[in-house]
């Protein structure tokens, strides 16, 4: 069988697997798709007509037999205007209609309304394969993901019989440019922010994706669940390890509730961010146990540093302000967090502006007014979805957390963030300043001062609140934090050694490192370094400092301002280096590269 072969017969198993799973497809739709408006027109109408009849009959009764046409010529005005993100969540308007007509259905918090779950269902997601795209040339997509007609992602496969997911990425880098050389304009489907939302590079066994094609400058992430701590993903008994991408309803879930906007100072749209898998997949099982178990729980994540932590403690915020349960009863009045980072709460924000358009739902607690106990009070009995406070501020807080729920039942959510490995001097003062003479015993650490160990004192006597549920996000959780909120294999039994309490959900650094030593195992000179040195020499190269800080910044300059701050502590990248050399064995696998292919 030939290597083309090969690669035909994966793109055949996705599309027929998709197929089978809730997508439309049919061979030879792409003959349907229409390049100057990036759209596939007939789903576009059967939307419409299909979820908003009285619209189109309004539409053609007002413009005849140039409906169709008007529609399409609008969707894409607005699609160049506003991006394709902001067309699918909030529609577009027409003149002659009442309201706007609306490009999609993402799933009501309330499964009450009947109307919103018919028109939830008639979504229509389809794949269509080998994609013209381009109004400039004859290039051909892969795969093109469509919902309703408008484009949500690309997709360049590669077979593990002859490429790699890394030849799907220069694919992508090198001959998949937004506006190709000497053209003036760009081609829809790939032009940011108006677009496909998403392109990913996918081999068998691995995903990448990128949400802002740039040429050569293009940022890929793994999207891959993780194989055991290592890179990629375990093995698919029932197929193709990366099977778990193609899932209708999660495609729906991550367009409609997970996707957020990054806009400058003038509100322009500057970049998106798409989830990664252990973000995703810590959001969904923390909200499923949170239903399972209702209220007065606690649960530890444990993410290590490059994770994006901000994002992801964005994301449980908002969703946990938002969480019903089965009784259509809203599950928390309010969600605190507790953090230092000052980047949170603009894209807390920003990120419930992009579900909602509702401004004013985030209350942030300094504690530079008078009465913080006042302060905290009106914005927890308030209505406030989501209440960010400081560290030196959650005593108060807590308290008032817990008063509301003693005294009118409230539940509350609270989520603390690890942000700070430590804090001295001043910050150190004003930390020591806010606990009692009990709690200060606790502390062990001499003259240093962490966060997690102000909240360990805080929660050492608190934890158990019923109607109170605890989320804790550190990276190397201490003793005292896995005693307060880890979970032991058996609960019903005491702790010990073989019932030790444990993270909720990991990301660990080994893991995240393992993403980076996969980039610097394609590295052929480091190859033969690796295979002509000894370990020591090698930890000293000019080469592998420089693949190894470009893998750090194109890690890092995908997340927020904190994050990239790292790149210049040489402490961190000492560490890091450190941790590849050492339990990640990058020179040892470097010189065994080509057995391991």
């Amino acid at each position: 069988m030939s290597d083309l072969h090969k690669e035909i017969n994966f793109e055949n198993d996705l599309c027929n697997h998709m197929s089978a799973n809730g997508w439309l497809y049919a061979e030879g739709d792409a003959a349907y798709y229409d390049r100057g408006h990036a759209l596939f027109p007939a789903d576009v109408i059967a939307w419409v007509q299909a979820t908003q009849p009285k619209a189109w009959e309004t539409l053609t009764r007002n413009q005849g037999a140039a409906a169709e046409a008007t529609l399409l010529d609008r969707i894409r005005k607005q699609l160049d205007d506003r991006g394709t993100l902001d067309v699918l969540r909030h529609g577009v308007e027409l003149m002659g209609l009442r309201q706007p007509l609306q490009l999609a259905q993402f799933k009501p918090a309330l499964a009450m309304n009947p109307d919103l779950q018919a028109k939830y269902a008639a979504n229509r997601l389809r794949i269509v394969r080998q994609v013209r795209y381009s109004v400039h040339n004859e290039n051909a997509l892969d795969l093109v993901l469509f919902l309703n007609g408008i484009p949500v992602a690309t997709v360049e496969l590669k077979s593990n019989f002859t490429q790699s997911v890394q030849d799907a990425v220069d694919q992508y880098r090198f001959d998949r440019q937004p506006r190709p050389k000497g053209q003036s304009t760009a081609d829809p489907l790939l032009d940011f922010p108006r677009g496909a939302l998403v392109h990913f590079a996918v081999s068998n066994s691995e995903v990448n994706m990128a949400t802002k094609l740039q040429g050569a400058a293009t940022i890929f992430l793994p999207f891959n669940q993780g194989d055991d701590g290592a890179a990629g993903n375990p093995p698919n008994e029932q197929g193709h390890r990366t099977a778990y991408l193609w899932e209708r309803e999660s495609w729906l879930e991550i367009i409609g509730r997970y996707l957020v906007t990054k806009r400058d100072s003038k509100k322009q749209i500057v970049g998106m961010v798409f989830p990664r898998y252990h973000q995703l997949d810590a959001t969904r099982k923390l909200l499923a146990t949170v239903l399972a178990e209702g209220a007065g729980h606690k649960y530890l994540i444990q993410h290590s540093a490059g994770s994006g932590k901000t994002n992801s403690i964005a994301w449980k915020a908002h969703f946990l302000a938002d969480l019903h349960d089965a009784g259509h009863k809203k599950m928390f009045d309010s969600v605190l967090v507790v953090s230092d980072r000052t980047v949170l709460d603009d894209q807390l924000q920003e990120a419930i502006f992009d579900f909602e358009r509702t401004a004013g739902v985030v209350a942030t607690i300094k504690g530079e007014s008078a009465s913080k106990s006042g302060e905290l009070a009106k914005a927890l009995s308030g209505g406030k979805k989501i209440v960010v406070c400081t560290i030196q501020t959650f005593p108060f807080a807590l308290k008032a957390v817990q008063e509301l729920a003693a005294t009118q039942g409230k539940r509350f959510a609270v989520i603390a963030d690890e942000a700070h490995s430590s804090q001295t001097g001043e910050a150190a003062s004003k930390l020591k300043a806010v606990l009692t003479a009990e709690e200060f015993k606790e502390l062990e650490d001499g003259g240093e001062v962490s966060t997690e160990d102000i909240l360990a004192a805080q929660m050492s006597a608190r934890a158990n609140d019923a109607g109170i549920t605890y989320v804790a996000f550190t990276a190397t959780p201490k003793a005292k934090t896995l005693e307060l909120f880890g979970r032991r294999p058996n609960p019903d039994l005491p702790a010990g050694k073989d019932n030790l309490p444990a993270a909720f959900h990991v990301y660990s650094k080994l893991a995240w490192l393992n993403t980076k030593k996969k980039k610097l195992l394609e590295k052929d000179v480091l190859v033969q370094q690796a295979l002509s040195n000894t370990e020591e020499q090698f930890a000293g190269s000019p080469d592998l400092q420089k693949f190894f800080m470009d893998a750090l910044i194109e890690s890092y300059s995908a997340q927020n301002a904190l994050d990239r701050a790292a790149l210049n502590s040489t402490a961190v990248q000492d560490d890091v280096l450190r941790l590849l050399l050492g339990p990640a064995r990058l020179w040892e696998s470097l010189r065994t590269r080509e057995i391991q292919v």
